[in-house]
């Protein structure tokens, strides 16, 4: 089958087809509030930097969002909340003449029956190259490593720090950016950050939450703080900064 990687800027027709595709992230990552505020404007307002995958017969089977951001060239400059700042970043002064001299990755997704396969490689290779296109030379992402869930009470610091023999990360998201020329930065330990009420976290995880302290939850990076006496949980995702440097 072969895929091909176009811009929203070339295809706003992918916009719906776009937002169709099966979603498998676990429900309580869709209430992020400055995901709330600021996601579903990327495809009008940053058209050129969303990339959606089609195959032959036309079908939506990956995308990949990122915006263009202003980065002072140091790595201080990324902040410790990773997605949600960078998000609140690049939508800040879009109106205005804001010089943007870097692009930020924003989320990766291919189609379920296509996991494995390599697209997600292929997206990013699409990406670097639409990147370098628009005459950007940095690519950063807050990246969420693949198998991080499986160890959730495990510090991210020591989670990125596990490498193969052959000194790629262990982990396989990470890798595929490194054998691509991407440098680990940081970990941004509070790149994402999700409250709710304890009816609301029931409701999206299906647990019972009646004692305070931390859960485990399925899908989830960390732990869950849940407050029974405050009625409230909060999630707070760390991710790993990564930075691909352009020179072509």
């Amino acid at each position: 089958m072969r895929i091909s990687a176009v811009t929203l800027a070339e295809r706003p027709d992918l916009i719906e087809p776009m937002w169709q595709m099966p979603n498998t992230w676990p429900e309580y990552m869709l209430h992020d509030p400055v995901a709330d505020s600021y996601f579903e404007h990327l495809p009008t307002t940053f058209p050129e930097y969303q990339l959606v995958a089609v195959d032959d017969s036309g079908a939506v089977v990956g995308k990949l969002h990122s915006l263009p951001v202003r980065w002072d060239g140091i790595d201080d400059d990324l902040p410790d909340r990773g997605w949600d700042a960078i998000l609140e970043r690049g939508f800040s002064g879009h109106d205005r003449a804001v010089t943007r001299n870097a692009v930020s990755l924003i989320e990766a997704r291919v189609a379920p029956d296509l996991l494995g396969t390599g697209l997600s490689s292929q997206l990013l290779l699409a990406a670097r190259r639409n990147v370098a296109r628009l005459g950007i030379r940095d690519l950063f992402g807050p990246v969420r490593p693949t198998l991080k869930n499986r160890e959730p009470d495990v510090p991210m610091a020591d989670y990125i720090a596990r490498l193969r023999h052959d000194g790629l990360p262990e982990d396989p998201w990470l890798r595929t950016h490194v054998r691509l020329g991407a440098r680990i930065v940081k970990v941004c330990p509070a790149s994402m950050t999700i409250p709710g009420t304890l009816a609301q976290w029931r409701a999206w995880t299906g647990l019972p939450l009646t004692e305070s302290g931390p859960v485990v939850v399925a899908g989830a990076l960390t732990p869950l703080h849940v407050a029974i006496e405050h009625d409230h949980a909060v999630y707070v995702e760390p991710n790993v900064w990564v930075h691909h440097h352009l020179t072509g």
